[in-house]
């Protein structure tokens, strides 16, 4: 099937909307506001200020039929070889619950489970040892992960571990990482799927050497072999991961060491649980009531229906500040990909741009170009229902402004002074959790990994390799002789470049 075909009927239907305002949809359907909303659980989703009517919905439904969208997700979960360029499963889903009866599946279910037993056991050993900091090292998927949810469930006060993160290789950042810390109460794991990663390997030289030898080292990789051998560290105190799990996918395995340590372990289960229930609706609900396939579909019409290039995520909870960064490689390194599963072009336009930040700071920065600027960025607004601060007011301020931006955003105003005028037909999806919990948390990325793949069946692309990463890996591997001055580099630009840095350095 072409990866064109079904989407000349969206922008049809787009064409045909193409005079109507989000407000005018709106307000035209009085049932709108609350059939084009969905829950489940905790999570509540409202899609109605969309750019998109009920036929059109019903023509995104369609193309998630012809598609065989539920089969994908189906097979997604029975482990079968979707990552076909490396010929792999992306079994994911197992490190968190059994929602499949394939061999595969289970098998990965009983030994992700093995694992999180010693994984509960690391913790409980150094929740009785004398360590106050753990540093985690990594980069990419084994940092931002963990990052993530370490910073959205922390604890204000009464704190365990103090979890410290090291990703880039700039030893700037080393540097006031460890500044404030004591080597003695401090341990380190080192996150790396390959334990090849230069910024990772770098990194814990540097952890090593301060920490006084290997001692207080632990590791999770796909190559424990290695990552024992390289810096000395017993064989207990490493973890295993998988092939079979991306490594932006893998927070849920023992890359989510940090988190454990962070939030408490059982805390940490909490957020699996969350997720694993969400992976049983995503497989389990009809297209048309499915949050990931809404959620998806709704990506799929604003980028090739109504060519939107960008797309904005806008967390007003400050404890979510961390989830457009971690969406940001989710999202555009499991998408951003301009050739289809057989290697032949993709004939419609695949990820925008995901970028975004934290309300209400983002309100006083570039909302200014979202509300008023020549292109149109459609948005996910994120906040929580309850607060778990004392400040009630705040709250309330907070979730007004939530509510404002969607609203002015979408409607707009109209003024006789074109400076003060505001176009609205700004779309956005408006993501409410009940409170901020493991388990409400655990669901949302969940929701976000369940979409990335549905946009990608859709787009007949590869949602889980990311060789567009490994090119400037391995010329910056080749020029690191050029900067020591052993070759000479073979670009020209590249030789200006170096021959500046040496008058200057």
């Amino acid at each position: 099937m072409s990866a064109a075909a079904g989407f000349d009927a969206l922008q049809s239907h787009a064409a045909r909307l193409s005079g109507t305002t989000i407000s005018s949809l709106v307000n035209g359907d009085a049932a709108r506001a609350g059939d084009f909303a969905l829950r489940h659980g905790a999570l509540y989703f409202n899609f109605a200020r969309q750019y998109y009517d009920r036929d059109a919905l019903a023509a995104l439904l369609e193309l998630a039929r012809t598609r065989d969208l539920a089969g994908a997700y189906q097979r997604l979960f029975d482990g079968e070889q979707v990552n076909v360029t490396e010929g792999r499963a992306a079994l994911h889903t197992a490190l968190r619950g059994n929602h499949s009866g394939a061999a595969i599946a289970r098998q990965a279910y009983a030994t992700a489970s093995e694992v999180r037993v010693r994984m509960g056991t690391l913790v409980a050993e150094l929740e009785a040892s004398g360590i106050t900091d753990i540093v985690s090292v990594g980069i990419g998927g084994s940092d931002l992960g963990p990052r993530l949810v370490a910073d959205a469930l922390r604890a204000p006060s009464g704190v365990r571990f103090r979890v410290h993160f090291l990703s880039n290789v700039d030893g700037a950042s080393a540097q006031r990482t460890l500044a404030p810390l004591d080597p003695a109460r401090t341990a380190a794991i080192l996150i790396s799927k390959t334990f090849g990663t230069q910024e990772t390997l770098l990194n814990g030289g540097i952890l090593r050497d301060w920490l006084g030898g290997s001692e207080r080292l632990y590791a999770v990789s796909a190559n424990p072999e290695r990552a024992a051998a390289a810096f000395d560290i017993a064989a207990e105190r490493v973890l295993p991961m998988w092939d079979w799990v991306g490594g932006r996918y893998s927070l849920w395995s023992a890359v989510g060491l940090p988190i454990a340590l962070a939030i408490g372990f059982e805390r940490f289960e909490q957020l699996l649980a969350g997720a694993s229930d969400f992976d049983a609706h995503v497989l389990n609900a009809p297209l048309r009531e499915n949050i990931a396939v809404r959620h998806a579909l709704t990506a799929i019409w604003n980028r090739n229906a109504l060519g939107h290039a960008a797309h904005g995520v806008m967390s007003y909870d400050q404890r979510l500040a961390l989830l457009p960064a971690y969406l940001q490689q989710l999202v555009m390194e499991s998408l951003g990909k301009s050739v289809r599963l057989d290697g032949s072009p993709v004939e419609v336009d695949t990820v925008p741009v995901w970028w975004g930040g934290a309300g209400t700071d983002v309100q006083h920065s570039f909302f200014q170009a979202l509300h008023q600027g020549t292109g149109i960025v459609p948005l996910d607004f994120v906040g929580t229902v309850r607060n778990d601060d004392p400040y009630a007011e705040n709250h309330l301020a907070l979730m007004s402004n939530l509510f404002a931006q969607a609203e002015a955003l979408a409607n707009g105003q109209a003024s006789d002074d074109p400076h003060r005028a505001y176009a609205g037909g700004r779309p956005s999806t408006l993501i409410l959790l009940d409170a901020l919990t493991p388990q409400s948390l655990g669901a949302l990325i969940a929701l976000y990994e369940h979409s990335v793949y549905a946009q990608s069946v859709l787009w007949g692309i590869n949602a889980f390799d990311q060789f567009g990463v490994e090119l400037g890996k391995q010329l910056a591997n080749g020029l690191l002789p050029a900067l020591r001055g052993e070759v000479e580099a073979s670009d020209p630009v590249t030789r200006v470049l170096l021959a500046e840095l040496k008058a200057r350095g």
